[in-house]
């Protein structure tokens, strides 16, 4: 089973998050700010991680986790609130290996990620 990480300062986001990307299959943990998600990720490295843009220290912690024993490996996405190009970009240079759009449900969820759960 795959590994998930929802890291966003919503209670709400990463609970809802959490809820569909189990039932894909996927074992999904969450991680309320970015140093809590730095921690987890050096005790265990997850497969996915999505990083909320809003979040302070959100593209220190994507650079963070790319220097991670392998956390060139971490499929990270950086989600944002609009499609502002600065703010893809910033995400970008930091390591992100795609965007999602916020706020994200289940259809998008299941179209990005229902196919991957199981793909290992």
């Amino acid at each position: 089973m795959q590994r998930f990480m929802i890291t966003d300062s919503s209670d709400v986001v990463r609970k809802v998050g959490k809820r569909i990307l189990s039932e894909l299959d996927f074992l999904v943990s969450e991680a309320g700010d970015a140093q809590e998600a730095l921690v987890r990720c050096q005790a265990e490295i997850p497969d996915y991680l999505i990083v909320d843009a809003g979040m302070e220290g959100a593209l220190e912690l994507i650079s963070n986790i790319r220097a991670l024993p392998n956390g060139k490996d971490v499929k990270i996405y950086y989600c944002v609130v609009e499609a502002d190009l600065r703010k893809l970009m910033a995400g970008k240079r930091a390591g992100a290996t795609d965007f999602l759009l916020k706020p994200f449900d289940r259809k998008i969820l299941t179209a990005i990620f229902g196919n991957r759960a199981v793909a290992a």
